[in-house]
């Protein structure tokens, strides 16, 4: 599935989203033919990383391809931005049409956030069609002297691919955009993004299974930079922690409390876990209480209906 080795060097980018360090990464891969992206940030991050990619010798004009790993705002809101420097935009088929015409996105996105998009966010507008690229499962993307497989991991969302590749420097290496959750950056917590209307347990359950099976020497989450660790200890217990929150949400629905309610009960127990786990409780504050648990709620709460009904 995945080439032989290649020279590729990786630079790491902070986006500062709303001044939060080490909260959204953008990766720059310098291949034997230029730059390309991985992630764009937030519509409203742009001018924090462009010092950065200026740092390493590039401007934005150097960028001829860019990589998202889905749609998400906080991950492909500003490529459209890139799109007007020239750039080609590589996106699953599933999420082409949203960056188009992205009315759809913004709605939904709006639901969640309703009157702090334009704060969160920034601005997103559309891109020509013949600039989106729609990218397949097991699709080798041949770009800047690369050869970068995507990797259909949906259950964040049904429109996600991470990218792999396999390099001199890091061996067999994995982009994961949010399949891999969200880790903090101090102490060993989790953060598990649940957002509606696509969050879905078992799917998501079945990727981290997939992405196992491939044995990565390094992973880069883009919530935030590469990690660490063993991949494949990350992901049998991220699956852990996944289960643990969908079935605490799901019997505190049983008990027929409120969203709001569940919000609260979520973010108490959370907040005890992360405490545990070595992170101080203001970054939990700052990193997940408001950007992160009432997203998850909806996400969770709108899965288990749907179990549900059937």
């Amino acid at each position: 599935m995945l080439a032989n080795s290649q020279n590729c060097t990786i630079h790491t980018l902070d986006t500062l989203w709303l001044d939060l360090p080490r909260y959204t990464a953008v990766y720059v891969l310098v291949g034997p033919e230029g730059p390309l992206l991985i992630e764009t940030g937030a519509g409203n991050t742009v001018e924090h990383y462009l010092p950065g990619l200026r740092d390493i010798g590039f401007e934005p004009r150097d960028i001829r391809h860019v990589l998202v790993s889905h749609i998400h705002l906080d991950h492909a809101g500003a490529a459209w931005w890139w799109a007007q420097q020239g750039a080609q935009i590589h996106v699953h088929e599933f999420g082409a049409q949203h960056l188009v015409d992205p009315s759809v996105l913004l709605k939904s996105a709006t639901r969640i956030y309703q009157d702090r998009m334009d704060y969160l966010w920034g601005n997103v507008e559309s891109i020509a069609s013949d600039q989106v690229t729609s990218v397949h499962d097991g699709d080798v993307i041949d770009v800047c002297g690369l050869k970068i497989t995507a990797i259909e991991t949906p259950g964040h969302a049904q429109h996600h691919h991470v990218y792999a590749l396999t390099t001199v420097e890091h061996g067999r290496i994995c982009f994961t955009g949010d399949v891999a959750a969200m880790i903090m950056p101090e102490g060993d917590y989790l953060a598990v993004p649940t957002p509606p209307p696509e969050f879905d347990l078992e799917s998501w359950l079945t990727s981290l299974v997939r992405l196992e099976t491939m044995n990565f020497d390094v992973i880069f989450p883009t919530h935030f930079g590469a990690y660490a660790g063993k991949p494949n200890v990350l992901f049998e217990r991220l699956r852990k922690v996944l289960f643990k929150q969908a079935q605490f949400v799901r019997t505190l629905m049983a008990e027929d409390l409120t969203r709001d309610d569940i919000f609260e009960r979520l973010v108490d127990w959370q907040r005890r876990v992360t405490i545990e786990q070595g992170t101080p409780e203001k970054l939990y504050d700052d990193y997940v209480v408001e950007h992160l648990m009432g997203m998850n709620v909806m996400g969770m709460m709108r899965y288990w209906k749907k179990k549900m009904s059937v």
